[in-house]
């Protein structure tokens, strides 16, 4: 008996699981904490869709309080629920990499638990002008409008972003058994990745996004493998560090930028918390320092304490480095789903592909009505005085329409737009203008509707506008790519000297730095038996210089760490300078010059890869870098301030000169570049250089596309063919 009682109490307890509680799970996931496509939560997107409904994309801010009692037409889930996700989506909380809702007042910081944002009624709103590329074309049938809770309203069930939002922005939800946490890329980066993803679905993501872009900024401490299975799965753990500077009179630390996964009270607690215990013990004071000009905590260094190795430690044993913890859970047409960045933008590129398909379809509809209507018209100017005629004698105002129906055949709304023609409009000039536009109309929707059928121009079309956002929203990155080996960053350089200087490496590898006043006394250098100059440029004594070898690392030193000499010296030998690897040469040097510019790397195989200097720049002490260029056959490289003409020649006596913009830069160092002068059998590209250097003209030999197969070297041109980078 006792049995059946249980089984029985069993059996009610699965049925309401199934019937009350289910349903609760789904509602939470579909309906409330997983982002969609749009890179919105169904409260984002009811609060920014009644903000654009309330004219708040331009003119003058209104009460947040006024925007959330509008919200609760759509939302009716409370005003204090309302306010929280507007707060978060505002510039002034800083949550967000691109905000999207102009504030005035206090609404608190994302990095600080303590900094309450103001009530609703003492803050200001509007939207921000990257809304447009949110809302645009929303009224042009793009994404479809479903019933608010009441059936009183429609609202939107996506919004039709032309960008990738859901990557751009970060967003987090706790569901019912799973959750979502999507880190924000820079935009930029994010665009120009889409754009590449839509003409070879196989490129490489990296060679456009560098990881996460997070709104606090700090140090992103690069990591290929966990950045690979971001791209890939949509899962993965990246880490952040601050950032500080080190005022060495003062004898203080400044933390400006932390990771976006922690707040400055957390970091303050645990410091406290390990000076309490006695294990730091190098601190007089720590400090939150943090106003209306941003972030800072301070902290008060006793007499003799290494600040970088203290650093290196409280990153260690605090948040000031800490981990976020991507989990990319997102509905994809009502189911959720975890997806790599890959995929998010496939899926992204198919729903953007969707909304312009609708939008053309309404454009082809609009005109078709407004052609439609024309062609009536135009049938009327065969006889105008028989239209005339028709309305005069037709005794009931009822009939109108089906006489001219009946006079003309025309259907029953061509005869509604004639019969509404003002009398004065009733001559041929004002309907032969209006029929003039029936052949432009023809033409427009024909073209429209070969859009609406080929992806190919739809592509475009996105690309085009991906591209013009990039240039009016695009921003550099906030939070800095370093490597894994690389150390805190470096005090300022207060007490060294800058003078100008002028370095000279030679093919033996001795390399000289002198003053320009030592070159105007005497200029003529001197090399061993043998050796030859290979590089030479101007620089300041502060900058850094970057040596290139041939086992594919880069050396960093800054140039005052190397003593002047004369042009009458032999120069540092560079091996015993830097420490290079056994069997190892530099093939090339350069200043860094703020790391500005470009390096060219041209293979033997006709391939040039041009390479952001930005991605040698570490923002540290570190001295050696590995992968500084792609694998291949080297056979120059040349570094390059701005877009100019480079010239490159073969062992078949043919040179192309082309222009370094036609080719895109790249993030990644070891790109493998690509094919700008095409090889024919038992050719070899063997040079690369500025065209002045062996050209007494460029005219003859520019290219007309890339790649080209080159032009034959005339008399007189050639100069002297730049010897092999390395011994034979």
């Amino acid at each position: 008996m006792n049995e059946e009682k249980f089984s029985l109490s069993t059996e009610g307890i699965t049925e309401t699981l199934e019937k009350n509680y289910m349903p609760y799970a789904m509602s939470v996931i579909i309906s409330r904490a997983i982002p969609e496509i749009d890179g919105f939560k169904p409260s984002h997107r009811k609060l920014l869709y009644t903000m654009y409904k309330m004219g708040l994309l331009g003119g003058n801010r209104t009460k947040s309080a006024n925007v959330v009692g509008q919200t609760m037409k759509l939302n009716p889930h409370g005003d204090a629920a309302i306010y929280e996700t507007m707060v978060r989506l505002t510039e002034g909380h800083m949550a967000l990499l691109h905000p999207l809702v102009d504030s005035k007042g206090n609404f608190g910081r994302h990095y600080s638990s303590n900094m309450a944002y103001a009530a609703s009624r003492y803050t200001e709103v509007k939207l921000l002008p990257v809304c447009n590329e949110i809302f645009g074309d929303i009224d042009k049938d793009t994404v479809e409008f479903v019933d608010n809770y009441d059936g009183t309203l429609k609202e939107p069930s996506l919004l039709p972003t032309a960008f990738p939002n859901i990557l751009v922005n970060p967003n987090q939800g706790i569901a019912v058994g799973m959750a979502s946490n999507i880190a924000s890329f820079n935009l930029r980066e994010i665009c120009n990745a889409t754009i590449a993803l839509m003409k070879d679905k196989n490129v490489s993501l990296s060679e456009f996004i560098e990881g996460p872009d997070f709104s606090t900024g700090g140090y992103l401490i690069k990591n290929d493998e966990v950045l690979e299975k971001i791209f890939s799965s949509g899962t993965g753990s990246v880490k952040v560090r601050a950032k500080y500077t080190y005022d060495k009179k003062q004898n203080i630390i400044e933390i400006l930028e932390i990771p976006y996964s922690t707040t400055v009270e957390a970091i303050i607690d645990k410091i406290t918390e390990l000076i309490k215990s006695g294990k730091l013990r190098d601190l007089n004071d720590v400090r939150d320092e943090t106003d209306k000009t941003g972030l800072k905590i301070t902290l008060e260094l006793k007499r003799g304490v290494d600040a970088e190795k203290l650093m290196a430690r409280l990153y260690k044993q605090t948040p000031l480095e800490d981990s976020f913890s991507c989990n990319f859970n997102i509905l994809i047409d009502g189911e959720p789903m975890v997806l790599g960045v890959r995929d998010i933008l496939k899926e992204w590129i198919k729903f953007r592909t969707e909304c312009i398909r609708r939008m053309l379809n309404f454009e082809i509809a609009k005109k078709s009505d407004r052609l439609h209507l024309l062609q009536g018209l135009e049938k009327i100017l065969l006889d105008i005085d028989k239209a005339i005629y028709i309305v005069r004698n037709t005794p009931e105002d009822a009939m109108v329409v089906p006489n001219l129906m009946a006079g003309f055949n025309i259907d029953k709304i061509q005869a509604e737009f004639v019969a509404e023609i003002k009398l004065r409009n009733l001559n041929k000039e004002y309907i032969l203008k209006r029929t003039s536009e029936i052949e432009k109309l023809l033409e427009e929707i024909a073209d429209l509707k070969k859009t609406v059928e080929s992806d190919a121009r739809i592509r475009k079309l996105i690309a085009k506008q991906l591209e013009e956002i990039a240039k009016k929203y695009g921003a550099d990155r906030k939070t800095v790519v370093i490597d894994a080996e690389d150390e805190a960053p470096e005090s300022p350089e207060t007490f060294i000297e800058d003078y100008n200087v002028r370095v000279f490496m030679s093919r033996e590898n001795y390399f000289k730095k002198i003053t320009l006043v030592s070159l105007r006394a005497a200029s003529e250098q001197k090399f061993k038996e043998g050796d030859s100059l290979l590089c030479e440029a101007e620089a300041s004594n502060k900058m850094e210089i970057l040596f290139f070898s041939d086992k594919q690392n880069v050396y960093k030193m800054k140039l005052y760490d190397i003593p002047d000499t004369k042009a009458s010296a032999l120069g540092e030998y560079l091996p015993n300078l830097i420490g290079m690897e056994p069997d190892e040469k530099i093939i090339y040097c350069t200043p860094a010059y703020d790391f500005g510019g470009f390096m060219l790397f041209a293979f033997e195989s006709g391939k040039v890869a041009k390479v952001d200097m930005k991605g040698y720049e570490t923002k540290t002490n570190r001295k050696k870098l590995t992968n500084a260029y792609g694998k291949g056959k080297i056979i120059g490289m040349l570094y390059c301030k701005e877009e100019c003409q480079v010239a490159l020649f073969s062992n078949i006596d043919k040179c192309v000169v082309f222009n370094t913009k036609d080719i895109m830069t790249k993030t990644s160092r070891t790109s493998q570049g690509v094919q700008v002068m095409t090889m024919r059998r038992k050719s070899l590209l063997t040079d690369i250089c500025f065209p002045e250097a062996r050209l007494s003209t460029t005219a003859g030999y520019e290219a007309r596309t890339i790649p080209s197969s080159g032009y034959y070297l005339r008399d007189g041109d050639g100069g002297t063919v730049q010897t092999s980078l390395f011994d034979e």
